[in-house]
C-alpha cells in the first residue's frame, strides 16, 4: 500500500527540478502545469510517480530514488502522463467502478499520446483496441458485467472473455499494470466533479498565461472544454466546496479499541463539526448590498442542519471586524474600509484558530498581496470583475 505524505513539500530534488525545468522549455504548458502543484513524496510504493487530489488541491507524488534512476525522456513522459491524467480528471471520475480496471482503462485513453513512456506501460493494441476513446468507453471494453471482484482487483473469473476481455484476443488484462501510482484515486474522489473542475480551470488559465497561450494539439480539445464550459450556478460550486471541506460521519482510530470487536478492528471516532472562515473584503468592489445578501443567505443555508461554526472576518489591509455564528442567520455587514486591500490578514488570523477552520471563503475582487502557500482549502468568491489573486484556491465567480 502506497504512503502518501502532504505535511510539507517535497524535499529539494535535483532530478525533478530538472526534468520541469526542461518541460518548460519544450511543452511549456505543462511545465507550468507542473509549477501549480503541491509536491509530495511517495512511500514505500514501486511506482515512481503519482497524482491525485486531496481536499480540492492536485498532488503531484513522486519517489526520488527510483525517479532519478530513469533516463530523462522516461522522466519527461511519466509527468506528462500525470498531468494528462490531471486535465482529464480522472482521479475523480471512478463513480463506483472497478479500480483495477479503471486504472488500465485511464492508462489506455491517455498512453498512445504520450512518447517515451517506460516499459509496461498498458496500450489499446495490448487488448485488440482502436485509439482514441474515452477511459470511460475503455472500462466497458475491458470490465466484464459477471466481475464479482472485491473492486479492488479484477475479479475473480476464469472465462476466456474475462481473461481476454470481451474481443476474446490481446493480453490478459489481469495482468496490465499502470505506469504510475493510482491508490490515492480513492482519496480524489471526495472532490465533486464541479469543484475539481473549477480547480483545474484556474491551473489551465495561469498555465496559458505563462506558456503565451501554446497548448499541446493532443489536449486543445479539453483544454477548450474547460475554458469554455457550460455555465454552472455560483451556489452549486459553493455548496460543493463546503461540502467536501467538513464531510461528516465516522472514522477509524487505533487510539481506543471498537467496543464490539477485538484489538485488531479499529475503534469509531466522530469527525470534528464543520468550521468555516468567511472573509469579506471591505472595499468598494464588494459594497453591493444584494451580493453580499445573497452570499450570506447561501451561507446560512449550508449551515443549518448541521454541526456547524462561521467565524465571518471583515477587512481591507487590516481586520476591520470580527463576528461568529453557531448556524445563525447574519449579515454580511457594510464596513467602509477605504486604502489598499490586503488579503493575508485573514489567513494569519486562521493559523490563531483554534480548532482550526475546515476551509476559508473569501469574498473579493481579488486585489491585494496574498500569502505564497495555501494553509487551509481555500474559495475565492469573485465579484463579476474580480481576479483570482493566486495559483491556488477555487475560483467561483458570484453573480446576483
Amino acid at each position: 500500500m502506497t504512503g502518501f505524505s502532504d505535511s510539507g513539500t517535497l524535499p529539494r530534488m535535483r532530478s525533478l527540478e530538472n526534468t520541469i525545468v526542461r518541460l518548460l522549455k519544450k511543452k511549456p504548458f505543462y511545465g507550468h502545469l507542473l509549477l501549480q502543484l503541491r509536491r509530495t513524496p511517495i512511500k514505500d510504493s514501486k511506482r515512481e510517480t503519482a497524482i491525485s487530489i486531496k481536499d480540492s488541491i492536485p498532488l503531484l507524488s513522486v519517489a526520488e530514488e527510483p525517479f532519478e534512476h530513469l533516463s530523462q525522456p522516461e522522466q519527461e513522459a511519466l509527468l506528462e502522463h500525470l498531468l494528462k491524467h490531471l486535465l482529464h480528471l480522472h482521479p475523480v471520475r471512478k463513480k463506483g467502478r472497478n479500480s483495477h480496471d479503471w486504472d488500465i482503462a485511464c492508462d489506455l485513453a491517455i498512453n498512445p499520446s504520450v512518447d517515451g513512456l517506460p516499459d509496461g506501460a498498458a496500450y489499446p493494441a495490448d487488448f485488440d483496441m482502436d485509439t482514441g476513446l474515452s477511459a470511460e468507453e475503455y472500462y466497458d471494453l475491458i470490465s466484464s458485467p459477471f466481475d464479482f471482484g472485491d473492486m479492488q482487483g479484477s475479479g475473480d473469473g476464469t472465462s476466456e472473455e474475462e481473461s481476454q476481455g470481451k474481443k476474446g484476443t490481446g493480453k490478459d488484462r489481469h495482468e496490465a499494470e499502470t505506469v504510475d501510482d493510482h491508490s490515492g484515486w480513492d482519496e480524489s474522489e471526495s472532490t465533486p466533479l464541479p469543484l475539481a473542475e473549477e480547480m483545474l480551470r484556474s491551473m489551465v488559465k495561469d498555465a496559458l498565461v505563462g506558456s503565451d497561450g501554446e497548448t499541446p494539439a493532443d489536449v486543445r480539445a479539453v483544454v477548450d472544454s474547460l475554458l469554455h464550459p457550460p455555465p454552472i450556478p455560483w451556489r452549486q460550486i459553493l455548496r460543493q466546496f463546503v461540502a467536501a471541506a467538513g464531510r461528516t460521519g465516522r472514522s477509524g482510530t487505533w487510539m481506543r479499541e471498537h467496543r464490539r470487536f477485538i484489538h485488531e478492528t479499529p475503534g469509531v471516532r466522530k469527525r470534528r463539526k464543520l468550521s468555516l472562515l468567511v472573509g469579506v473584503d471591505v472595499s468598494d468592489s464588494t459594497n453591493i448590498i444584494a451580493l453580499r445578501e445573497a452570499f450570506a443567505a447561501e451561507l446560512l443555508n449550508l449551515a443549518r442542519g448541521r454541526d456547524c461554526s462561521i467565524t465571518v472576518l471583515y477587512a481591507n489591509s487590516r481586520i476591520q471586524h470580527i463576528e461568529s455564528f453557531k448556524t445563525a442567520s447574519f449579515v454580511a455587514q457594510r464596513y467602509d474600509g477605504g486604502g489598499f486591500t490586503d488579503l493575508r490578514p485573514i489567513f494569519e488570523y486562521a493559523r490563531t484558530m483554534y480548532p482550526l477552520p475546515s476551509a476559508v471563503v473569501y469574498l473579493t475582487d481579488g486585489i491585494g498581496p496574498v500569502p505564497e502557500q495555501m494553509a487551509f482549502p481555500t474559495l475565492w468568491v469573485l465579484t463579476k470583475d474580480g481576479e483570482i489573486p493566486a495559483p491556488w484556491g477555487v475560483e467561483l465567480r458570484l453573480t446576483v
